[in-house]
This record gives structure tokens, sequence and C-alpha cells, in this order.
């Protein structure tokens, strides 16, 4: 089922700055009114400046912004359409300028062991693994999804990836679908939208996802793996104050352990 949009896309590079930001205030769902009052602006002047009537200041643009919650990448992208350079910088995660970024995730990822956790960037794509990781896809044939850059949704769902071994699959596919959806709806971002219609296309469709409910306070992936079924309840963790895009994208992926059995089998030789 393909993913259409009821409002324009505001990453759209041919609208221009006006029509972006009323997209992404339609993303929103804020009214004119509702994004005047919160930016602290008239609701003329935002009239103006979607409209194309008034060219936006760089401040302007950047309070809309924010208040917008528009991604870095995507504000740099506005600032762009307005005529602007870009504010946020974007380097590797190996530039030497972010060595302390990547030491705080390479710390993080050791200190959570014996349990896994991994650090994925804006299209899943896995960045950052600890030692726990590897053992649970021992024995998996499929060569194709383990090349790198692995797509952690791509090779979790595909049923040549982990899928087969996942207990509660349908649960599990329906809470990485609604995941995956409402990264889609806040970033308008084109290539996680071909990756949700992608992985979606490998269950059984929009009626499976909306009756697969979990009875628990969480729902946990249950994971049957060489050392046994797993079961792990997930968290995600990021960077609270980024001003550069690429740590602002990024996210890392905890798993605890949801039970004592569980616990014992991550914790042994």
């Amino acid at each position: 089922m393909a993913t259409a949009a009821l409002h324009p896309d505001p990453t759209d590079t041919r609208l221009p700055v006006g029509d972006r930001l009323r997209a992404w205030r339609q993303r929103r769902r804020l009214s004119q009114l509702d994004l005047a009052l919160e930016a602290e602006i008239s609701q003329r002047h935002l009239s103006f400046v979607e409209s194309g009537r008034a060219a936006p200041s760089r401040e302007m643009v950047l309070r809309l912004a924010a208040t917008l919650d528009v991604p870095l990448r995507e504000r740099n992208a506005l600032l762009l359409a307005a005529g602007y350079a870009p504010l946020y910088p974007e380097q590797p995660l190996d530039a030497p300028a972010m060595a302390a970024a990547r030491g705080a995730v390479d710390l993080i990822l050791r200190a959570h062991m014996p349990h896994p956790a991994l650090a994925v960037d804006r299209h899943w794509r896995m960045v950052a693994a600890n030692g726990a990781v590897a053992p649970l896809l021992e024995g998996l044939d499929a060569p194709a999804l383990l090349a790198p850059p692995v797509n952690v949704m791509r090779l979790s769902l595909h049923p040549q990836g982990l899928a087969p071994r996942i207990a509660n699959l349908p649960q599990w596919r329906a809470h990485a679908l609604e995941r995956l959806r409402r990264q889609v709806a806040a970033s308008g971002d084109r290539e996680l939208a071909a990756l949700l219609d992608e992985v979606r296309a490998f269950g059984a469709g929009p009626a499976e996802e909306r009756g697969a409910e979990s009875d628990g306070v969480a729902v946990p992936l249950e994971l049957d793996t060489p050392r046994g079924r797993l079961s792990l309840l997930s968290t995600t963790m990021v960077f609270g104050t980024p001003v550069e895009v690429t740590l602002s994208e990024l996210a890392i992926e905890a798993f605890y352990p949801a039970d004592a059995r569980t616990a014992a089998l991550l914790a042994g030789p």
C-alpha cells in the first residue's frame, strides 16, 4: 500500500519557502492562528510569508522551523529555499570534530553489555553495535541483508532475515511499522516512506497490523536464538540537545531482558 501524502511534500525542493513552511504546518496539524500564537508573530505576517507576499528573514525561518519541530536537516533546506546559508553542520560520525559524540556512543554500547545495543541513523542503517548483537544473528543465511550498511528495520522484518525467528512476529511487526509510520509523519523523509512501503509488504497487510495487539505493558521482542528464546524490551536513546545534523538523526536502540530467564541466558558464557 503506497504512503500517500495528504498535503504537499514539505521536503520538495521545487517549492518556495512559503509553501514548504505551510506544508510543515499542515503536517503538524496546526492552523495559521495556532502557529502564529506559538511563534509569537501575527497571523497576518505568517499568511504573507506562506503566500510569498513577504520574504521571511533568516531569524523568522528559524523561529517557525523550531516552533514546528522541523528536523535540523530540513531547517537547513528551508534556509536555502529562503536564500540563506545553512546553519547546522553535517559531518560523518567518524569525523575528527565528532570524536566526543562517537566516544559517547561507544561508551553507551559497551556499558550496556551483556545486553544487545546498537546505533542507527535516520534510515535505520546500523552505524555501531556492541558484542551482544552478533550472537543474535548467528546462523542467519542472508548475505544481501547483512551486507553493510545493514538496515536494521529491513533485517528484522524480512522473511529471509530475523522474521522467522520472532515468536511474536505479528505483534512485533505492528509495533515496528507503527514506529516507522510515526517517523515518516514527523520527518517527511521520502526514503523512510519508501522503507515503510517495502517492509509493510513483507507482512499480511494493514488488517494484521490493526489486529496485532499485546496484552502487556510493552511489546517484547521474542527472539529464538542458538542460546534459546530471548524476551527483550527495547528502549531508544537520542542526544538531548544536538546542533549537528548527523547527531540529531542518531538513535541508540538498547534491549533489556524482559524476564529472569533471558537475563540468565544473556549473562551466560
